[in-house]
């Protein structure tokens, strides 16, 4: 079968036209490796009569690639693309939807006569040889045979045609005379996949499907505070971050799904550690930056999720960066823990989550998130751009810069609720499991006489291990203090004894404060007894009640306070503890603070046991 390319096309294309469905041939292609994010491929097109090699595939339509399905000498109908200027008179073809109508494997030649498209006259001052591949040359040479050659790029555009030049014969699309070079106030929009550090003159239609919160960031250099967002047009998305002095420009303005114009930002190569986003270069908002609303009614992508199985990460490296959605099957009680650089206290939550694979993993969510974050009912949570840790065996973090849905609208979150709600409540679920020290994960079972004997804390850093205690005795003696009301800080009060507290950290006076707890509980098991340090939630945990009450009840009624002691010993938990010797005025000691205080699960605790029964005997 002999197929009729779009003859005209790629000039009419060039020239600001939109032929609808346009026939062009794929003559040949090169992969653009761009590092971590998604590879890119470079297209030679032909629409019998010319030939054009600044074009890019999308990259959602790479796997057509991948898998063999597109070749070279292929015949493709285009459903939909794009054609921009960037550098103010250089165009690219971006291809984001097509069907493939014929192989190249079938065709096996070149059909017409393409010569390749030169700018400034027409097709027949272009050499008669063939057009060369991407691969094997740059962009065209515009300015006579002794001018250099154009270095290949994929962001490489070929100039406007002459603007007075009329339709060809024989083409079937007119030429329209091109449009002025883009600028920042124009009407032209820019792909996201366009963008580079060495435009000065863009500018963008992109929806925002990712929004963190407001974070402070400190170091030599001072502090501020921080935001960023995830952006997304048809060719791709783009991370782009908001500093101290544009926050409040922009924050409040920026909404999660709604689509803005964006130019004059700052571009820069992208910080792969601190990003998911799929793209070599970052976004960053100044002062001169111009964000308006796209009131237009218009066709873009919302967010994606890439999820990935919770059985199938241990396929992949520590430290990536995922997209993952379970069913909340536990959701622990908030605990704290001391930041390593901040030594500051930071809240955090652990939830179970699990999926149709038969596996669970852990998924520890931070700050305000894990405080305000509800288990009831079993919800649904996405996640995108989770960190994965070998802590556990596998376990998952939410960063900063991470998105969480709970209960998310989508076709992947529907089946796992109708799932979930007909087999999977009634499951039992395998978990990743190592020897791996962990902090605040079910790992390196331990008990107390091992603790002493193994000399855990002796190190440099801190030993964490698991342990099944009893409470036999809590010391009531300064477990309590009034500190500073203000939600970062802290910091003991002292009383001015004119009813107001002052805060040395804050340099405030309050005329209130908060109960906080340092809780001294002496644990044992089978094998020995351990003192260990509880803060707050792991001392609200073991006591029953939350602090302000507990604080109330030791001012008006010691009795009752007692007794709230008394009751609470004699309980068992799973904890979680960290040791490490630590050093005060010359004397070393062994500390051990609780992480996590967990109450039993005596099922849970029962497969553990027969676990590690198996284990010995085999």
């Amino acid at each position: 079968m002999t197929l009729q390319l779009s003859t005209g096309a790629i000039q009419a294309i060039i020239n600001g036209d939109t032929p609808e469905k346009p026939i062009l041939q794929i003559i040949s292609y090169k992969k653009i490796s761009s590092g971590a994010s998604a590879d890119r491929y470079r297209l030679l097109l032909s629409d019998g009569q010319l030939s054009y090699s600044h074009a890019m595939l999308a990259t959602q339509l790479n796997e057509m690639m991948e898998e063999g399905r597109m070749d070279n000498l292929c015949v493709v109908q285009i459903d939909r693309y794009l054609c921009n200027t960037i550098h103010g008179d250089r165009r690219v073809i971006i291809i984001l939807d097509l069907n493939i109508l014929q192989k190249g494997s079938e065709v096996r030649e070149r059909l017409g006569n393409p010569q390749q498209y030169k700018s400034g006259g027409d097709a027949s001052a272009a050499a008669p040889s063939d057009p060369p591949a991407p691969a094997q040359n740059g962009q065209t040479n515009n300015h006579g045979n002794d001018a250099k050659p154009v270095q290949p790029s994929p962001y490489n555009r070929a100039p406007l045609m002459n603007q007075n030049q009329s339709s060809r014969p024989g083409s079937n699309y007119s030429v329209k005379p091109s449009s002025s070079p883009s600028t920042p106030n124009s009407s032209r929009v820019h792909p996201i996949v366009s963008l580079t550090p060495y435009q000065n003159r863009w500018r963008i239609r992109a929806r925002v499907t990712q929004k963190s919160g407001i974070r402070t960031w400190s170091n030599s250099r001072g502090e501020g505070k921080v935001f960023s967002v995830t952006l997304t047009d048809e060719t791709g998305e783009i991370k782009a971050t908001g500093f101290t002095d544009v926050i409040d420009k922009f924050y409040e303005f920026l909404e999660m799904n709604k689509v803005y114009y964006i130019s004059r930002a700052t571009l820069k190569t992208a910080n792969k550690q601190y990003s998911s986003v799929k793209n070599d270069y970052e976004m960053t908002f100044n002062n001169d930056t111009c964000i308006e609303l796209c009131t237009e009614d218009v066709d873009l992508p919302s967010m994606s999720f890439d999820f990935v199985k919770i059985d199938e990460l241990e396929k992949r490296q520590a430290n990536d960066l995922i997209d993952v959605i379970g069913v909340v099957k536990v959701c622990a009680d908030v605990s704290t823990v001391i930041g390593r650089q901040s030594q500051k206290e930071i809240t955090k939550r652990d939830l179970t989550i699990v999926d149709q694979s038969g596996m669970s993993v852990n998924l520890t969510l931070w700050g305000s998130e894990a405080s305000s974050f509800s288990g009831n009912n079993n919800p649904i949570i996405a996640v995108k751009g989770a960190r994965l840790s070998d802590f556990g065996g596998r376990s998952l973090s939410v960063l900063a810069s991470s998105q969480l849905i709970i209960n998310p609208d989508i076709k992947e979150a529907h089946l796992l609720r109708g799932w979930f709600d007909r087999d999977g409540h009634r499951l039992d679920f395998d978990s990743y499991r190592s020897d791996t020290v962990g902090a605040g994960h079910a790992t390196n079972w331990k008990h107390f006489g091992q603790v002493k004997s193994e000399n855990l804390g002796n190190g440099d850093k801190p030993d964490y291990f698991t342990s099944k205690g009893t409470v036999v005795f809590m010391r009531k003696e300064n477990c309590m203090y009034k500190a500073c009301p203000t939600e970062q800080c802290n910091k003991k009060l002292v009383d001015q004894g004119n009813g107001l507290f002052r805060c040395e950290k804050c340099n405030r006076e309050f005329p209130n404060y908060k109960w906080r707890m340092i809780l001294s509980a002496n644990l044992a098991d089978f094998a020995d007894n351990q003192w260990v340090t509880c803060f707050q939630e792991s001392a609200e945990t073991l006591l029953g009640h939350k602090a302000d009450e507990l604080g109330h009840l030791r001012e008006t009624n010691e009795a009752a306070f007692d007794q709230i002691i008394t009751d609470s010993t004699f309980k068992s938990y799973i904890f979680k503890l960290r040791a490490k010797m630590e050093t005060y005025n010359d004397e070393s000691r062994l500390k051990t603070v609780c992480v996590t205080a967990t109450p039993m699960d005596w099922k849970e605790y029962g497969k553990k046991l027969i676990e590690d029964i198996t284990r010995l005997t085999t």
